[in-house]
């Protein structure tokens, strides 16, 4: 019989596997000047292409969100990780811009089994008091693999060509994605209390519905969806703001994109998990905190970043602000599955995507760029990120204290 990889191989294969993931996804961010030269696109039809790749994300995450939830996880993970990996690499030879746009929706599809899927695997790693460390870890990946995709990508593209940053990016994932098959996959439910699976723990349609009810959940989500619009919006365009506003070279300016986001990003996602495990054990509302402190503060800082005219203090600011955005990566992914029953994980992971995607940094890249063309101003379009912010701000701040008046526990 298979062996189980330990809880500490379990997570270090997923993490490394999701930054892949998100090195994947950057890369177009990096190649977006002299992708769009050679194709001839405007900044609306640049925006379509990240459009695109939501679109196959977040249509197809409910579908593997309620596969996950039934069948074995390793297998569906495996897939994600081909057909992302093959989207990819097939972006890069792509001729046209309808071609590209498919490739792009394929990659979003591949990406939609493994989001939705390894955090309830993670759950089913390790209990309540070490999940949230975990999953900080796991979603460390993100920084990183944005990081290596703006770096990698803009070099590349700098030396190559933007269509080998794309072909280059996406081949190893043909390989990485047996890395699991061998291995037995730990038991839904396995460390929670009365969590043991078993075939009453199937969650039907009604089941995920009742999703929709929890006000715990919801309030989650939707501060979640202001929160991916705008972040979904900076990452996309933050280099070529940097260019436009700034004067900076694509190469110039994606490198500093890709070293701001790693070092910024590593150190606010393991500063604000860590911290927010800690805080819990005198906090019942730690986490919720962490949500709404960081974006609240993201706001401002984001806003100056983006209307000083001064080169070095908007490069100082957008670091700020995305440092006091990752500070919220672990614990918001924490509060998704731990406000739902345990055999709902994937589900509600799912339903998270979904709704972040579809409301948020689906149309967020596209609408900055209609607005952009339309005023012939980068600068002024996006300022209607930071207030998008605030709005993510009141939904967690309608949360903390939603926490805080809940009668403690039975001891």
């Amino acid at each position: 019989m298979n062996r189980q990889l330990s809880p500490s191989w379990t997570l270090a294969v997923l993490t490394g596997l999701n930054l892949f993931n998100y090195m994947d996804r950057a890369v177009l961010n990096a190649v977006r000047t002299p992708l769009a030269d050679e194709l001839h696109l405007n900044y609306n039809q640049s925006g379509l292409i990240a459009t695109a790749f939501m679109l196959g994300y977040f249509i197809t995450s409910p579908i593997f969100g309620y596969l996950g939830d039934r069948f074995s996880r390793k297998w569906l993970i495996a897939a994600g990780i081909f057909i992302w990996s093959l989207g990819t690499l097939l972006t890069g030879m792509a001729s046209t811009f309808m071609i590209l746009l498919a490739f792009r929706v394929m990659v979003g599809v591949g990406e939609a089994s493994y989001a939705t899927i390894s955090p309830g695997l993670i759950s089913d790693t390790f209990d309540t008091k070490k999940r949230n460390n975990a999953l900080t870890i796991f979603f460390l990946a993100i920084p990183v693999g944005y990081a290596l995709g703006y770096i990698f990508g803009g070099r590349m593209a700098g030396a190559h060509g933007w269509r080998s940053a794309f072909i280059w990016a996406g081949a190893p994932g043909l390989g990485l994605a047996l890395i699991l098959l061998p291995f037995k996959e730990a038991v839904r439910g396995s460390k929670d209390p009365d969590g043991a699976d078993n075939p009453h723990s199937i969650p039907k349609l009604a089941d995920v519905i009742k999703l929709f009810s929890n006000p715990a959940y919801q309030l989650v989500v939707w501060g979640y969806v202001a929160y991916t619009f705008a972040l979904g919006a900076f990452s996309f365009w933050g280099p070529n703001f940097l260019e436009k506003i700034h004067g900076m070279s694509n190469e110039s300016a994606t490198d500093y994109f890709g070293k701001m986001i790693v070092f910024t990003g590593l150190a606010g996602t393991v500063a604000g998990g860590f911290s927010a495990t800690a805080w819990k054990k005198r906090n019942r509302a730690a986490y919720e905190w962490v949500l709404t402190l960081s974006i609240l503060g993201a706001a401002p800082a984001a806003a100056y970043a983006l209307w000083t005219p001064s080169r070095v203090q908007a490069m100082w600011f957008l670091g700020l602000a995305v440092f006091l955005l990752f500070l919220s990566n672990g614990p918001v992914n924490t509060l998704i599955l731990e406000t739902v029953s345990v055999n709902l994980r994937s589900s509600a992971m799912a339903l998270s995507i979904f709704m972040i995607h579809m409301f948020g940094d689906l149309w967020s890249q596209q609408i900055v760029g209609m607005v952009a063309d339309r005023w012939n101003d980068l600068r002024m379009a996006v300022m209607i990120l930071p207030v998008a912010l605030v709005v993510g701000g009141l939904f967690w701040l309608a949360l903390t204290i939603r926490t805080l008046r809940k009668p403690e526990p039975a001891v």
